[in-house]
């Protein structure tokens, strides 16, 4: 009989047994039951969260900046356990700039298509892809979407720009995993994990890809470009 496969959560908690185990996850270790609480832990982990999906909004404010007119589209993953939360903070944003907001849905390969081509059929001018792993693992498929139907995109990690997307605002995830590091080395030196309060990431940047607006003839405004924190031009 072959093993049963952990997850990376339990995975982690039956390692956390002999030894100390220091994480970095998107989702909320209190709620998978890792840790006791963010600023006590308990036990042998500790470690870094990465909420990205808390910033939704700030991507919609983003989004109309760059498409200030027209029906504007989000993709969400109704899987993700955050989605719920994702989807009423949009709702909740879009009146508030002025907007008309239409979400699809999509958790696999087939529903992926089928919404992104829903999005065209309502016409949007610009949409967003909320914060997922199963959309990261479909950046470039996107992307690729995106550029050929000129549709104006905006994401959650540089990575999408860096591969050809519009913008991006999100959690710089080197300072994130630096910190990783510290709380390791602080273990080396005899720290114990029950003892470092959970660190959330706290620097997000903006990433804007100018050689795509031009594709899509897109003028980005001089107040987005200065608040930009990297230009790929």
């Amino acid at each position: 009989m072959l093993p049963c496969k952990l997850t990376p959560e339990r995975a982690a908690q039956k390692a956390a047994s002999s030894v100390p185990v220091v994480f970095a996850m998107g989702g909320d270790p209190v709620q998978a039951g890792l840790i006791k609480s963010f600023n006590t832990p308990g036990g042998n982990m500790t470690g870094v969260v990465i909420f990205t999906n808390y910033a939704e909004t700030k991507r919609l404010s983003l989004l109309h900046e760059v498409a200030p007119t027209g029906l504007l589209g989000a993709l969400v993953n109704p899987e993700f356990p955050p989605s719920a939360g994702q989807m009423r903070d949009l709702r909740e944003a879009a009146p508030k700039l002025g907007r008309q907001l239409i979400i699809a849905t999509a958790s696999d390969d087939a529903g992926l298509d089928a919404a992104l081509a829903s999005l065209l059929r309502e016409h949007v001018v610009a949409a967003q892809i909320a914060s997922d792993p199963f959309f990261d693992s479909r950046r470039e498929r996107i992307i690729a979407f995106a550029a050929q139907n000129r549709l104006p995109v905006v994401y959650q990690f540089r990575e999408y720009v860096i591969d050809g997307g519009l913008l991006s605002y999100g959690p710089n995830l080197p300072d994130a995993y630096r910190q990783v590091g510290v709380y390791a080395a602080r273990i080396l030196k005899g720290a114990k994990p029950s003892d470092l309060p959970i660190w959330q990431a706290n620097k997000f940047d903006l990433v804007l890809n100018l050689k795509t607006a031009k594709a899509l003839g897109l003028e980005i405004s001089p107040s987005l470009l200065l608040r930009a924190d990297e230009v790929i031009e």
